[in-house]
Order: structure tokens, then C-alpha cells, then sequence
């Protein structure tokens, strides 16, 4: 993961014309989860976004994504008061996961902050039942004192929350809500215009969400950006594989697939990865429900 700091007394408002999330209504209190998309709805990044003041928001985003996003934006700052820095080297991130989080607030609902001396923590959406938070200080600050964990263990729990973040391997492969992120608040349908804003709402809107995001288990290695197919539909697509990590027992690998929602029915022949010959794809329940109606 990388940082990229927005500052200048029209940074909210910048931002706000840019992002799928409502950047002006953040408080002190929540973080947001949001995309930015092309003028056809595909996502070119997805940030979790912290307003430190009126006039400061870190995007946390993932490091390949840091360099091109910050030149992409700062081409549509103008004359708005606001800068945009690759802030990565600036600051030190920390994954928290089970007792870690709970020992900071027991319960914490998903997004929500809470300021910890000199470090932010933003608590995110659980992975296989454990609870999860990202923990954020400028260099030097004091870290967390709790024992280090694999940081695939991390990657995996992250993949078990069902939520996938927009890097290189996926630029312009999905709308929002082929990651459901509808469902997991990382789109505000209330607020006004940002790229992309009437693709991403015709769909909500004015038809059935095609394609969604979907948690499978393979016994053998997959990889982010692999397509998926049906074996009776062996010459297309029918998906995307949008994160992918290897399970810490040693038994196999869990993913995030984007696909159709009819391929989700496996009677139609089976899941496979790459190829039809590539390596079977489960189902698994997703940890959060889909919004119908927002």
C-alpha cells in the first residue's frame, strides 16, 4: 500500500468532483472506501480516503497505483488550491488483525477512526471472522507492540473480507459494482458529479448488476488478473480474478472473482482459472450482504 497526500485549502472540494465517495461529509470520526473511475464507470483506483483537516486528505491506495494517480489527478487540479505528493515515505502502515483491533474498540464498525496519539486507525471490514484495522503514523512515531504476523497471513485475510482494491493487474477491468462496493459503502449515490458518476448509476438504477464480485477457494495457485472461465464456454470469459492469496493452512488458495452473475450457478459446468483446463473454482459465502436497493 502506498499514501498520496492532497492538500491546499480546496482539497475536499477537489476531491469531491473526483471520487465516488462523498469526501466533504467525512469527519474526524469515519474513513470511506472509494473509487475513481474513467468516463465510462471502469475503475482506474480504489483509495481509503482520511480528511486529517479541511485542508489535508491522505488516499491509501495500492503502491503501483500511487505514481500514475497522482499524476492523472494533479492534470485535473487547474485552478483549485490543491497539490497532490506521493506521502508514502512520509508515513509507516500497519495491518492490525484479532485481538489488536479489539483491544482498540471492541466492535468497531467498518470505516469508522479513531485517533490514537500521533496514529490513525481506520477500521475495516473483517477477513474469515477476524477483525481487521489499518493503523496509520507519520515515521518515528511509536509502532503497535504486538508480536508480527506474515504478512500473507494479512493478504489473506483481506481476500476473506471480500473486498478487493484496484491496482495495475485490474486498471479499467470493473465498475464499482462489479466489486460490489455498492454494498460495502465505497459508492454515495446522493452526492453530485465525479467521472464516471451516470455509468455507475444507470447501472445501480436502470438494470440488473450483471456481474458481481464473488469469494472462491482453489486447490491450486491463482493469481490477480487471471480470467475465469465455464467449461462448457471455453472460448470466453466469463470473469476476472480480482485478488487472490494462499490459505495459511498450506490447503490451496481463496480469490475474489468478478463475474457473471449466471456463472455463478456452477451447474452450468464448473469454475476455472486461466483456462478450462486451469484450476477449479468454489464457492464460497460471501462475509457481507449484497445491497438490492441503496
Amino acid at each position: 500500500m502506498g499514501v498520496i497526500r492532497v492538500a491546499g485549502a480546496d482539497a475536499v472540494s477537489f476531491l469531491q468532483g473526483q471520487l465516488t465517495q462523498d469526501v466533504a461529509l467525512l469527519g474526524d470520526d469515519s474513513a470511506r472506501l472509494a473509487a475513481y473511475c474513467n468516463a465510462k464507470g471502469r475503475m482506474q483506483a480504489s483509495f481509503i480516503v482520511i480528511k486529517c483537516s479541511t485542508e489535508e486528505v491522505l488516499l491509501l491506495c495500492a503502491r503501483d497505483s500511487v505514481a500514475p494517480m497522482v499524476k492523472r489527478l494533479s492534470m485535473f487540479v487547474l485552478r483549485a488550491k490543491a497539490k497532490l505528493s506521493d506521502a508514502t515515505a512520509d508515513y509507516r502502515m500497519i495491518g492490525l488483525c484479532g485481538s489488536a483491533v479489539d483491544a482498540l474498540r471492541p466492535g468497531a464498525l467498518p470505516w469508522s477512526r479513531l485517533d490514537t496519539g500521533p496514529a490513525m486507525v481506520v477500521f475495516l471490514y473483517p477477513g474469515a471472522g477476524v477483525s481487521r484495522a489499518c493503523w496509520l503514523a507519520p515515521i518515528g512515531a511509536p509502532a503497535p507492540s504486538e508480536p508480527p504476523l506474515p504478512l500473507a497471513y494479512w493478504h489473506w485475510l483481506s481476500v476473506r473480507s471480500g473486498i478487493a482494491m484496484v491496482g495495475s493487474a485490474t486498471f479499467e477491468a470493473f465498475v464499482p459494482q462489479m466489486l460490489n462496493y455498492e454494498s460495502v459503502g465505497g459508492v454515495n449515490f446522493k452526492k453530485g458529479c465525479y467521472p464516471g458518476q451516470e455509468v455507475v448509476a444507470r447501472s445501480q438504477f436502470r438494470g440488473t448488476i450483471k456481474r458481481r464480485a464473488y469469494l472462491v477457494h482453489a486447490d491450486a495457485p491463482v493469481a490477480m488478473g487471471q480470467e475465469v472461465f465455464l467449461l462448457n464456454e471455453p472460448e470466453q470469459g466469463c470473469g476476472l480474478i480480482a485478488a487472490a492469496a494462499p490459505c495459511p493452512d498450506g490447503q490451496g488458495f481463496d480469490a475474489i472473482v468478478s463475474m457473471q452473475t449466471s456463472a455463478a450457478d456452477e451447474s452450468h459446468g464448473g469454475l476455472r482459472a486461466e483456462r478450462v483446463q486451469g484450476p477449479a473454482l468454489h464457492l464460497l459465502a460471501l462475509p457481507y450482504p449484497l445491497l438490492d436497493d441503496i
